[in-house]
C-alpha cells in the first residue's frame, strides 16, 4: 500500500527508523505537512550537516528525500546517515550514535561500512567545529538562535487578523513563512547534533573513572530550558482561583506565550494549547490537586544543586590528570549552554509551526462553512499542488479525495508501524493492528529494563495515559505511564511521582525537560503502556532505568 504522503527512500543510506522521529511524529504524517514543511526540514537538516563540516552537498540527492522519509504514511529517520556522522566525528562511533537515538530498543541492524563513509577531510572539519563547541558556555552566546527567538515571538505578537483577509492573501502569507522554517530547522539540527559533543565527553570520562552514576545529574538542572517554562507557568496558574480575574488574565498571557505547544506539535493539523485551551486546562487541573512539594521550580533548584555537587565530585576524581580535568571542566561548562540551546531551537520551530497552523485553520473554517471540508482540520489533508484547485472556482472537486484520505489516515493510525527497516520498507498492510499486538503483562516482582531518563527513585500507582489531552485519571503521587515523550506531556510530569515512557533516548526533548522538573523517569521501556496494568504499584528507578511491579 503506497500512501499519498510516502516519499522516495535512499539506496545509499538504506536503514530507516522510527527512533526519535516517532516522538516528533507519533501519528501518520498529514498530506499538507508532508508537502508543505517536511522537505524544508530535510533541506534544513542537510544545511546543518554541511555547515558543521560533516557532509558535502553532493552526498545528498537533488530534489529527493534522504535524511527524512515517509513510508506507509509514517515519518522515518535515516539511521544510516546518523551512523556515518558518528563514524566521521572525532571521538564518536556509530555505536555512540545508536545509543543516543535508539536507547534500549532491540532489533537494530549492525553497521556495515560503505565506500565513502570514512572521510578524513571531513573529520578534520568536524574537529574544528567540535573545538568551537567548547567556547560556548552560555546559551546567549549563540546569536543566531536568539535572533530566531525574537523573530518568532514577533511573528506571534504581530499576527494579522486573518478573518479580514481573502483566501489567496492567507495562502500567500502562509507560504512566505516556509523558507524561514528551513532556516530554523537548520539551527535546530546544528545545535541538537553539537549538543552530543560535551555530553559525550562527560559520559566518556565518568564511565572511565567508574562513576557512570554521575552522568545523569551532570546533564540535569542546567536551567534556561525554554521547554520547561510552560510547566512553571501552569504551576503558577494552578495556585490561583480558576474563577478569578487574575486566573483569566494569567491564562490569556499563557496562551500568548506558550499557546503553540500541544500534542504532536510539529503537525499543523494537530490541536495546541491556543486552539484547544481545554488541553492546557486539564494539565493545570491535575497540578491543582498537588501540594506545594510538587512545585517544579523547587525540583529544578534541587537538580541544579545536585549538578554542582556531581561536577565537583567528578572533577576531583581527575584532578591528577590535567588534560582530563581541563577537558571535563570545559565539557561541563559547555553542556550548560548547549542543552538549553537545543530546547530553544525546538521552541523556535514550534512557534513558527503555530504561525502556519493558525492561518490554515482559518481556511479550514471557511471551507467547512462552504461544504468543501467536513471539519476544520481537513486543511491538513490537502497537498501543496492541490491548492490551486482549492482556491479556484470549483473547490468541491477535492472533497471526495479529502474524505478518502481521512479514512486512510485513520486506518494507518490503527496500525503499529515497523520500528526499523533496511532497504525495501514493509507493506503497511502487514503491520499489526495496535489492538492485536499481544504482550505479556507484568506480574509482581517482574521488571522492564529501560533507559534512565532522570535520576531518582519513586513508587506509586501506575496510571496508563495514552492521550495527553485527557489526563483526568492521573492523581498526585501516581506514576505516569505514557507512550511517548512529546513535550506536551511534560506538564503532567509535575504532579506525578515518576514517569515511564515506551520510547525515548538520552537527548529526547521531554527527557531534558523531565530532568529540569526533577521527576524520576525511565524511557525506552518497551511496551510499558501495554505490559503495566493500570493501577499496579510500581517502582521507578531513574538511576538504573529499571521499572519493577510491586503490587
Amino acid at each position: 500500500m503506497f500512501t499519498v504522503t510516502d516519499t522516495e527512500l535512499s539506496a545509499r543510506f538504506p536503514i530507516y527508523t522510527r527512533a526519535n522521529v516517532g516522538e516528533v511524529f507519533p501519528d501518520p504524517v498529514a498530506p499538507a505537512t508532508r508537502s508543505l514543511l517536511l522537505y524544508e526540514s530535510e533541506l534544513g537538516w542537510r544545511d546543518a550537516y554541511i555547515r558543521m563540516g560533516a557532509f558535502e552537498a553532493d552526498e545528498f540527492p537533488d530534489n529527493e528525500f534522504c535524511i527524512l522519509g515517509v513510508s506507509g504514511g509514517y515519518c522515518y529517520l535515516n539511521a544510516s546517515v546518523m551512523r556515518v556522522f558518528g563514524e566521521r566525528a572525532p571521538g564518536l562511533t556509530w555505536r555512540a550514535i545508536d545509543e543516543q537515538f535508539f536507547g534500549a530498543q532491540p532489533g537494530i541492524p549492525d553497521y556495515e561500512e560503505q565506500p565513502g563513509d570514512v572521510r578524513p577531510d571531513l573529520t578534520a572539519r568536524l574537529e574544528q567545529t567540535f573545538g568551537w563547541v567548547f567556547s560556548i558556555t552560555d546559551v546567549d552566546q549563540l546569536d543566531r538562535l536568539n535572533d530566531h527567538r525574537e523573530r518568532t515571538i514577533a511573528l506571534r505578537a504581530n499576527r494579522p487578523d486573518f478573518t479580514t483577509m481573502s483566501d489567496v492573501e492567507i495562502w500567500d502569507y502562509t507560504t512566505a513563512l516556509f523558507p524561514f522554517h528551513r532556516e530554523l530547522f537548520q539551527e535546530h539540527l546544528f545545535v541538537t547534533t553539537l549538543t552530543t559533543v560535551p555530553v559525550g565527553v562527560i559520559q566518556t570520562i565518568a564511565t572511565a573513572v567508574g562513576r557512570p552514576d554521575l552522568i545523569m545529574p551532570l546533564i540535569a538542572g542546567v536551567g534556561q530550558v525554554d521547554s520547561a517554562e510552560p510547566s512553571y507557568a501552569m504551576w503558577e496558574l494552578s495556585r490561583l482561583d480558576p474563577s478569578s480575574d487574575e486566573f483569566a488574565e494569567g491564562l490569556a498571557a499563557f496562551s500568548l506565550n506558550y499557546g503553540s505547544r500541544g500534542p504532536n506539535e510539529w503537525e499543523a493539523r494537530s490541536p495546541t494549547w491556543e486552539t484547544h485551551p481545554n488541553i492546557a486546562l486539564a494539565a493545570i487541573d491535575r497540578m491543582r490537586l498537588a501540594n506545594e512539594s510538587a512545585d517544579p521550580r523547587g525540583h529544578q533548584r534541587e537538580r541544579a544543586a545536585e549538578r554542582a555537587e556531581a561536577a565537583a565530585t567528578l572533577l576531583a576524581m581527575v584532578e591528577s590528570d590535567p588534560a582530563a580535568h581541563g577537558q571535563l571542566a570545559a565539557a561541563i561548562a559547555a553542556s550548560g549552554a548547549w542543552l538549553p540551546a537545543r530546547e530553544r531551537t525546538k521552541t523556535n520551530n514550534i512557534r513558527l509551526v503555530q504561525e502556519v497552523r493558525i492561518p490554515l485553520r482559518e481556511l479550514g473554517r471557511r471551507y467547512t462553512e462552504r461544504g468543501v471540508f467536513d471539519e476544520i482540520e481537513d486543511f491538513g489533508l490537502v497537498l501543496f499542488d492541490e491548492m490551486d484547485e482549492l482556491l479556484g472556482p470549483n473547490p468541491h472537486v477535492i472533497t471526495d479525495r479529502i474524505r478518502e484520505r481521512r479514512a486512510v489516515h485513520a486506518s494507518l493510525a490503527d496500525r503499529e508501524p515497523a520500528f526499523v527497516f533496511a532497504g525495501n520498507p514493509p507493506d503497511p498492510a502487514t503491520w499489526p493492528l495496535r489492538s492485536d499486538v499481544a504482550v505479556d503483562a507484568l506480574n509482581v516482582g517482574d521488571s522492564i529494563q529501560g533507559f534512565p531518563g532522570c535520576p531518582g527513585v519513586s513508587e506509586g500507582r501506575a496510571r496508563v495515559i495514552l492521550d495527553s489531552s485527557d489526563p483526568t485519571a492521573l492523581e498526585p503521587g501516581d506514576v505516569l505511564v505514557a507512550p511517548s515523550t512529546d513535550p506536551s506531556w511534560t506538564p503532567l510530569f509535575v504532579p506525578a511521582a515518576g514517569v515511564i515512557v515506551d520510547v525515548g533516548a538520552a537527548l529526547s526533548h521531554a527527557i531534558i525537560v523531565s530532568r529540569e522538573l526533577g521527576i524520576p523517569c525511565v524511557v525506552s521501556a518497551t511496551n510499558a503502556t501495554r505490559r503495566i496494568r493500570d493501577g499496579a504499584r510500581v517502582r521507578v528507578d531513574g538511576n538504573t532505568g529499571t521499572v519493577t511491579v510491586l503490587d
